[in-house]
């Protein structure tokens, strides 16, 4: 099992790049729609429509968990797509995700400005609206990995391979993913990996659903949710009463996956005028 995740500019025609290497691959192909459906069929479609590569507002970030929400269903809903197998991922920060799996290769596709909106008036746009366009799609992109993960989209140490459009067609940019896909050096996806992937999708869902039990069920913020074994997860943290130590207890085995909670948390009664 091997993934292959593409981040691109506007412009670049990586999105087709990315398209073909799955194609020439058999490998499957997530970009927006598919993982969309997998959003979907997990619940967390509003979640994850909601993020769709766009930073919240300064509002939002700084008086709502919701951000942090959406984020955590975003990763889980990633996590659960790899784990079905070959993939090719574009864009959604997937190069972050799965940067520490051996078996994946990160792709960054680039080009000049001149290039990108040159591309872009091909497809009918005229030179002011291909540049606006690109700025507004490419600051997006940036500002939406920098919240989601706090690391710059063009350092191009988070990439294992940077194709410049510049001087390549699309058939040389495919067939240099290619080459590199069906390398030796490329390894396969260990049933560790597969088992690390199982767990931190579940972590992400757990803790999504905690986190949004905080403004949506009343319980405290400083409630944290580990996996401990497959299926199980453990809760710990202080709440004020019997009965938010019950409800996030529940809330925990609401989440699918979850098969057994292990709930650590210590009632600490609110003491008035302390």
């Amino acid at each position: 099992m091997k993934w292959i995740t593409f981040s691109r500019k506007m412009g670049t025609n990586g999105s087709e790049v990315a398209r073909r290497v799955a194609n020439e691959l058999g490998y499957r192909f997530y970009d927006t729609k598919a993982i969309n459906r997998m959003a979907q069929e997990l619940g967390v479609m509003g979640s994850v429509s909601e993020i769709d590569e766009k930073v919240p507002s300064v509002f939002e970030r700084l008086f709502s968990q919701r951000p942090m929400v959406d984020l955590e269903r975003l990763y889980s809903v990633i996590y659960e797509l790899a784990k079905q197998g070959d993939a090719v991922f574009l864009g959604r920060g997937s190069h972050i995700l799965l940067r520490d799996f051996p078996c994946a290769l990160h792709v960054r596709v680039t080009a000049s400005a001149e290039t990108c909106i040159r591309t872009l008036m091909g497809q009918g746009l005229n030179r002011d609206a291909a540049a606006r366009a690109i700025k507004r799609g490419d600051d997006e992109r940036s500002a939406f990995v920098k919240f989601a993960f706090g690391v710059d989209w063009e350092d191009p140490t988070r990439y294992d391979l940077v194709l410049n459009m510049d001087k390549l067609s699309l058939t040389l940019a495919v067939s240099t993913v290619l080459h590199m896909a069906r390398s030796p050096e490329m390894s396969e996806a260990s049933q560790d990996a597969i088992r690390r992937l199982e767990t931190m999708a579940l972590a992400s869902r757990a803790e999504a659903a905690l986190v949004e039990a905080t403004f949506g069920y009343g319980l405290v913020p400083s409630l944290s949710v580990a996996v401990v074994a497959p299926g199980k997860v453990r809760v710990s943290g202080n709440v004020e009463t019997d009965a938010r130590k019950v409800e996030a207890e529940n809330v925990l085995r609401s989440v699918k996956g979850v098969e057994a909670v292990e709930n650590t948390i210590q009632v600490v009664p609110l003491q008035v005028g302390v």
